[in-house]
């Protein structure tokens, strides 16, 4: 599974970096995913984030 941020919908509270530092990366102001880990949706730290993303900006793909 993928996972991505839509930046559109991201206001940067960082959550997905503080829950997952080695997928969720904090640019410019917005959570991002780090390049090469987004086939990382299978991890429980990745889901968590997503579901705590106070902005739902986290996508869990297949």
């Amino acid at each position: 599974m993928k996972v991505s941020v839509d930046r559109s919908l991201c206001y940067g509270s960082a959550e997905c970096a503080y829950r997952a530092p080695d997928v969720f990366a904090f640019e410019d102001g917005y959570g991002v995913v780090r390049p090469g880990r987004e086939e990382s949706a299978d991890d429980p730290r990745v889901r968590e984030a997503a579901e705590s993303c106070p902005s739902q900006a986290i996508a869990l793909t297949r």
